[in-house]
């Protein structure tokens, strides 16, 4: 989930990448959600309504008529909505009708139930990740706004300089600059790193945070040669950079929209 922690935190968080269930619309979720029900599911909308500190509402805007869907934050780390309302939200987590007197027996989270009465049996995500998803020219026109927070970023990879480190192509904000990805090396057990393609369309989760040679070698396991680290810092020194926990093909439909 999209926890806020100061830039300079020694803390390594993680937005959580899809279940391999699948990406679908949030028009998908409302329209058919006796098919998904059960399933986990990740969704990329904006929001549109904040109902309380663990609850708001997502909904397909360019579908005209379609239902919002309730997005239950049940990971027990708060998420803080977007200020713009150009940024998307990526949701994962099971489709369920909403029932509070399941849910609350389930995670126990206050629910008003005079609030929740018209959200009574309709489609809701009851969500174990949420993360800011905002567009990569975005993050580096104003940085600031992300640092320290867990990412679901999609984009075109760029500029491949060695399998863990690219950058991701803007061109939807006129002087927006790239970004740059690093990927850490994985856990004892994962799985092994799929290698990325130049002009492919990825979603990279991660956590956003200034390029900081010093910082970054001593918080993460990264494989790079002293070559590549001193031409990166001449380039990118205290600019954003995305550190990837997860790098994917992207599939969630109509994400550059």
């Amino acid at each position: 989930m999209a926890l806020v922690l100061p830039a300079c935190t020694n803390a390594r968080q993680e937005a959580v990448a899809p279940s391999p269930v699948g990406n679908v619309t949030a028009k998908e979720v409302a329209n058919d959600t006796n098919r998904l029900i059960g399933q986990t599911v990740t969704i990329r909308s904006e929001p549109i309504k904040k109902i309380d500190p663990n609850t708001f509402t997502v909904s397909d805007e360019q579908f005209f008529g379609t239902e919002s869907i309730l997005v239950v934050n049940a990971s027990g780390k708060p998420f803080v909505m977007p200020t713009d309302d150009d940024v998307k939200v990526q949701v994962t987590g099971q489709v369920r009708n909403f029932v509070l007197a399941e849910v609350e027996r389930e995670f126990n989270l206050g629910l008003d139930r005079e609030v929740y009465v018209e959200y009574e049996n309709k489609p809701a995500i009851v969500a174990q990740a949420i993360a800011l998803a905002p567009e990569p020219g975005k993050i580096t026109e104003d940085p600031q706004r992300y640092y320290g927070k867990p990412l679901a970023v999609t984009g075109e990879i760029e500029d491949i300089r060695t399998p863990n480190s690219f950058t991701l192509d803007e061109d939807k904000l006129f002087g927006a600059a790239d970004l740059l990805v690093l990927r850490v090396n994985p856990k004892a057990g994962a799985p092994a790193i799929a290698p990325v393609k130049d002009g492919e369309t990825v979603a990279v989760t991660g956590v956003l945070r200034p390029f900081v040679v010093t910082d970054i070698e001593r918080d993460y396991d990264l494989t790079w040669d002293l070559d590549l680290q001193k031409k990166l810092e001449a380039e990118y020194s205290q600019k954003p950079v995305l550190i990837a926990d997860a790098v994917y093909p992207s599939a969630i439909p109509d994400v550059r929209k």
